[in-house]
């Protein structure tokens, strides 16, 4: 079956062919590092993070480019009100967000770009855009540049809008514009207000980039003028992906095939966000469940969906992922290789393949893990043993096989405590095997008391006691 995506551009679902056989390039949008991540932040690079997997596990060699914007308004000020220099701000929440990026077992880019260092780029882009008559100068001395919008008739064609009616852009001051909704290429240094160091030379004087042009200018460095897939979080359709395609175009770039968005993670009803104050960071809801069942709840939902964040869906949702590492345990396939080199049932892939059908998917992972289950208590491990390993295969497309090496720490956690818990319940476990070989029942049924006392639950297998917590 044919990989179908959902194309906003087109608003239908497309067949993908990439621009070359076997190659496939993304431009995934990434954050404004403002502030600590919250699950909504995270959640698009976890969307993305399965396409790419999808992609690989189906043969294509595929370059992933996210981006990160270090400079920006929202940074100026947030760092100004704090009193430390924007960049340090910037690279103290890029770090904070790279961890919550390896707990949840997101694949590093093939390249994260840092639109700070992407100035040249930016200004040339600038430039061809000045030359083919797409963008002017301010005439109100402020050393802004702008895109002109009605210089270019397909403007609006992501969104399906029509320019008349369209809000102004409110991304610098209207007085220099020659139309309210002209958006900022170049911001010009506002000496009074703005750090020194918040300015880069430009021909048409020192200043910084406006968001839009940042990411064009990076996708056109490392993808090139044409490429397959951009993608970032349905919130970003407009203005920015919609500012990107035009700016990108009116200079003479193919720009994006197909333009993928996914849902947000919602708080009674609303886009989560820290001007509502109801965002969730990720290391606190880390302590509530383990990494990979945030991962789990996330994926389980498609893609474009909105999810209304409850405490008690993820919950259940963790559960639900507990009782597949349950299955694994108990036919002995939880260690090892990973599970990529085996096949997916066909069911699973159908979904896939069906503009990334997450919910269908693991459906059919419940459903082989099922028969895994009747196998069991039939006898026939073997058969088990190939279910799990099945189960497995479909788990590490979707970023979730517990054996990955990946899961083997959590944020801000370098894994000693657990292999310290590891330790100690092994330990007693030795004791209890003693104890049941000298048939001193009293001692073991003690040392497993100990066990449930602590929240350590003991299952006795073929293959050895297995512990879970």
């Amino acid at each position: 079956m044919t990989l179908r995506l959902h194309d906003t551009r087109a608003s239908a679902v497309r067949d993908f062919e990439p621009l070359e056989q076997g190659k496939v390039g993304i431009y995934v949008c990434g954050l404004t590092v403002q502030s600590e991540p919250h699950i909504g932040h995270v959640r698009s690079a976890v969307n993305f993070d399965v396409l790419r997997r999808w992609l690989l596990a189906s043969g294509h060699d595929v370059t992933f480019i996210r981006n990160v914007t270090d400079i920006d308004d929202k940074i100026l000020v947030k760092s100004a009100e704090q009193g430390r220099p924007w960049y340090n701000l910037a690279y103290a929440m890029k770090r904070q967000l790279d961890k919550a990026y390896d707990a949840l077992n997101v694949m590093p880019p093939t390249y994260e770009p840092l639109a700070t260092g992407h100035i040249p780029e930016m200004i040339e882009l600038i430039g061809e855009l000045l030359a083919r008559g797409h963008a002017y100068e301010a005439g109100d001395g402020s050393g802004d540049v702008y895109f002109d919008v009605q210089s270019w008739p397909a403007y609006g064609e992501l969104t399906n809008q029509s320019i008349d009616d369209m809000e102004a852009a409110d991304d610098a001051d209207p007085r220099g514009k020659r139309d309210p909704r002209d958006f900022a290429l170049w911001k010009g240094w506002k000496k009074q207000t703005e750090p020194a160091t918040a300015a880069w030379p430009a021909p048409w004087g020192p200043g910084r980039p406006g968001w839009h042009i940042e990411c064009s200018a990076m996708a056109g460095k490392y993808l090139g003028t044409a490429f397959d897939i951009h993608g970032g979080g349905v919130d970003l359709r407009f203005p920015h992906h919609e500012n990107e395609l035009a700016q990108s175009r009116a200079a003479g770039h193919p720009f994006a095939s197909y333009w993928l968005h996914n849902g947000w993670i919602t708080t009674s009803g609303e886009k989560m966000s820290k001007s509502l104050g109801n965002s969730l960071l990720v290391p606190a809801v880390l302590e509530r469940v383990r990494p990979i069942e945030l991962r789990y709840y996330m994926v389980a939902a498609h893609y474009r969906s909105a999810v209304e964040f409850s405490f008690e869906a993820l919950d259940e949702a963790a559960a639900g992922f507990r009782r597949i590492e349950h299955f694994l345990e108990r036919s002995g396939d939880v260690e090892g290789a990973p599970g990529r080199s085996q096949p997916v049932c066909a069911a699973f892939a159908e979904a896939m393949d069906d503009d990334l059908g997450t919910p269908a998917a693991v459906a059919s992972i419940f459903d082989v893990m099922r028969e895994g289950n009747k196998l069991l208590a039939s006898g026939d491990r073997d058969g088990a043993r190939g279910a799990a390993a099945s189960v497995r295969a479909m788990l590490d497309v979707l970023g979730l096989d517990p054996a990955d090496p990946a899961w083997g720490t959590t944020a801000g956690s370098d894994g000693k405590l657990e292999q310290a818990v590891d330790v100690l319940v092994r330990s007693l476990l030795d004791q209890r095997a003693e104890a049941r070989a000298s048939r001193d029942w009293t001692t073991a049924d003690a040392i497993r008391d100990r066990l449930t006392q602590a929240g350590i639950e003991v299952e006795d297998t073929p293959a050895g006691p297995k512990w879970s917590v």
